[in-house]
Parts: C-alpha cells; sequence; structure tokens
C-alpha cells in the first residue's frame, strides 16, 4: 500500500474529488520531474511531460485496474510522453549537414569509422528489434521502463533507481528478471518465426 493512500484513495480519484486530485499530484509532482529530468529532458520539456503524464492519467483513471502501484502506473505514461517528446524533436530537427555526416562516418585516413552492415544485417536489427518490443509487452511496467532506460536509453543505474524510486539491489534483480523474461520469449518465438 502506498503511503499517500491514507490522504487519497483511487475510489476518490474516480470520483475526481478535487482535494484527492490535488493531493495525488502533489505526492507524485516531485519525483515524476526528477524522473524527466534524469531522462535528459530540459527543465521546460520535463514540466510539459510531467503536466502531459497527469492529464493522460486522468483520462485513464476509469481504466486504471490498481495492478500495479500508481507510481509504476505514473512512470510508465512518463516514460512514453518522453519518448514520443524526443520522437518528434527528431523529426523536426530536419536533414543533417552533409560534411558533417560524411566527417563523421570516416577517419582522417576515408577509413570507415563503422562500416555499414548491409542489406542483411539491417534485416536482422530490425527483426530483432521487433520481437524485443514485442516480447517486452510481457513484462510488468517497472521491469520494462527499468530495462529500456538501462539498455535503450543508455539511464545510469543511479538515475534509474532515482526515477523508479528503488534501491540499486531492486533495480538488479528487475533487470535480470526482464532479461530472463525477453531472452525466453525471444529464444520460443524466434524459432518459429525462422521456419
Amino acid at each position: 500500500m502506498e503511503p499517500q493512500a491514507i490522504r487519497w484513495s483511487l475510489e476518490d480519484l474516480r470520483a475526481r474529488k478535487p482535494e484527492a486530485l490535488t493531493a495525488m499530484v502533489n505526492d507524485h509532482l516531485p519525483r515524476l520531474l526528477a524522473g524527466a529530468l534524469s531522462l535528459g529532458l530540459s527543465r521546460p520539456d520535463a514540466e510539459e511531460v510531467v503536466q502531459e503524464t497527469f492529464v493522460a492519467f486522468l483520462g485513464a483513471l476509469d481504466r486504471f485496474e490498481g495492478r500495479s502501484s500508481l507510481r509504476t502506473y505514473l512512470f510508465g505514461i512518463l516514460y512514453h510522453k518522453a519518448s514520443g517528446l524526443r520522437a518528434k524533436a527528431r523529426r523536426e530537427e530536419g536533414s543533417d549537414d552533409i560534411e558533417a555526416v560524411v566527417s563523421a562516418r570516416f577517419d582522417p585516413a576515408g577509413m570507415w569509422t563503422r562500416p555499414p552492415g548491409g542489406p542483411e544485417a539491417l534485416a536482422l536489427d530490425g527483426e530483432i528489434r521487433r520481437w524485443v518490443e514485442k516480447c517486452s509487452e510481457g513484462l510488468p511496467d517497472a521491469q520494462k521502463t527499468a530495462f529500456f532506460l538501462k539498455e535503450v536509453d543508455g539511464e545510469t543505474p543511479e538515475a534509474i533507481c532515482n526515477i523508479l524510486g528503488v534501491s540499486p539491489t531492486n533495480l538488479r534483480v528487475m533487470l535480470h528478471r526482464a532479461r530472463l523474461k525477453l531472452r525466453e520469449c525471444l529464444e520460443l518465438n524466434w524459432d518459429k518465426s525462422r521456419r
């Protein structure tokens, strides 16, 4: 049971009681903002993502079943909102300067810094990525968020512990379980897809 359950309940939130909504926001706002900032967002972007997180939560409140803690649920929304903001920013960046692209791909001697993988490698990478995304749907929210923050976003364990509000030991357990479940799912489905 969450400590803030004394001041508000899920029923109060579903009834849209202003004092319950205010208490819930006040309880979760600092941690969500710290989590958004540790995802590398600027202060204004972090505040926007946190605000969108609360708006999305209120829109989905009647569907929230309480199978995970409210904090975990909110962080799952936050992570997806932050990912969406990053994708939008990448789309808006436009095209790269061709000179900068060429300079980044070749060393001073004119050799590839990282040779291209070719169509087979690209296809395999894409297929693996799709399977990882599909298999991750079966993970609990906290494990899924921890895994993607660590393996996709490259966050430090300290930052992930702050975002999720867990101890380093708990984080290691979560990552270990997530990796095991993903490996199990990938091994099972990879063989089937290759036939």
